[in-house]
């Protein structure tokens, strides 16, 4: 189910001019003042509820490094250890990396990994799905989005001897929970 915002943002941009469309879009965007300067949300009286955050992707791969990566005998160690490392890693370090996101004290990250079999088709993958969790004022979606990025990177990294034409896609959030604008769960 579509957002209601989300919906009046698709409807005001069908039945306006541009300039129209982008003063309302710059108006709802929380990381711009009135002047149009980028700025830290305040974030001080908002309400510190549980927050959840769970975005996905996966990235395509010959299946002989897919079997490369699940036999264990890649030359750099375990991929899929290694990787879940780096997206928990790349959760607790977000706000280093995104100029705007706030520091948040995670309390839960977890890095899934499911393979996707070639199944009559040239490649073959991984799909990653990360879900972080805090009990704060801001949500955790830069956070596991971040996380998400970064285990697929590390796939790359540690496979691309093998398998350069490997390809990092559909990476987005999946669900949103917590907070005042409540839930939200991306169409399938």
């Amino acid at each position: 189910m579509m957002r209601d915002s989300y919906k009046r943002r698709v409807n005001l941009a069908t039945r306006h001019d541009a300039s129209t469309v982008t003063k309302y879009l710059m108006s709802s965007l929380t990381h711009f003042d009135a002047q149009g300067q980028a700025h830290m949300v305040d974030v001080a009286g908002k309400a510190h509820t549980q927050r959840v955050g769970v975005a996905g992707g996966r990235i395509e791969m010959l299946p002989a490094t897919l079997a490369i990566i699940e036999s264990g005998s890649a030359k750099k160690g375990d991929v899929l250890a290694i990787a879940r490392i780096a997206g928990i890693m790349a959760a607790k370090k977000t706000s280093e990396l995104i100029p705007l996101c706030h520091p948040l004290a995670l309390t839960r990250v977890a890095i899934e990994f499911e393979v996707i079999p070639a199944a009559n088709k040239p490649t073959a993958g991984l799909s990653c799905k990360a879900t972080v969790e805090t009990v704060g004022p801001t949500g955790v979606e830069m956070e596991a989005l971040t996380a998400v990025q970064v285990a697929l990177l590390t796939i790359y990294d540690m496979c691309k001897a093998v398998d350069r034409g490997m390809v990092i896609t559909d990476v987005r959030l999946l669900e949103k929970h917590g907070g005042k604008s409540g839930s939200f769960v991306a169409a399938s």
